[in-house]
């Protein structure tokens, strides 16, 4: 596909890697016979490495099929995670590198997971924008300091640790965003 067909959101490969459109910018110079240029920001799958892609209008980009399905977390096989398709009950084994960061929001009977496969194959794993956690380990809250909003850093099941407000304790589960890493209100 020529570059001036590209919109966001749209999966491309460039030099062997596949990446996704998240903003384009188009410049036109005001001289004449001057050529239309359009500046790419794009994320890499898997990974999401921000990479920035300046191409003239008639430059081609190949265009990858990226189909999302929607897939709940089985288990662990060793280290890697087992989703099974919600639909045809598929299973895709991803490693841990391919799901990255976001290990730690990977809970069982959660559902909006969705494993991103180009040629059947996974390349990516899309999880909800706010997961339910319980807290296995934070300090207890401290009597007569409620007067000024203080956080303090608490543990959670899956292994990640996020600041949480002093009157939450052990066993309570709570929101945590899943974009920032931050707490998001008590379940």
């Amino acid at each position: 596909m020529k570059a001036s067909d590209v919109k966001k959101g749209n999966v491309v490969e460039h030099d062997g890697t596949v990446y996704q459109v998240r903003d384009i910018e188009r410049s036109a110079p005001t001289a004449r016979g001057g050529n239309v240029t359009f500046r790419f920001t794009m994320y890499s799958i898997p990974g999401a490495r921000k990479y920035d892609l300046s191409l003239r209008a008639d430059d081609d980009l190949r265009e990858m099929d990226l189909v999302r399905r929607a897939a709940n977390f089985s288990y662990m096989d060793g280290d890697a995670f087992v989703f099974m398709d919600a639909e045809d009950y598929t299973q895709y084994l991803l490693s841990p590198e391919l799901v990255g960061d976001n290990a730690g929001y990977i809970v069982e009977e959660l559902e909006g997971y969705y494993v991103q496969l180009i040629d059947d194959a996974p390349v990516g794993l899309q999880v909800p924008t706010s997961v339910v956690l319980t807290v296995v380990d934070t300090a207890p809250e401290m009597k007569g300091s409620s007067a000024t909003k203080r956080n303090k850093p608490a543990k959670l099941d899956t292994g990640i640790e996020v600041q949480v407000p002093e009157y939450i304790s052990v066993n309570e589960k709570v929101w945590v965003n899943t974009l920032t890493g931050e707490f998001a209100g008590r379940a």
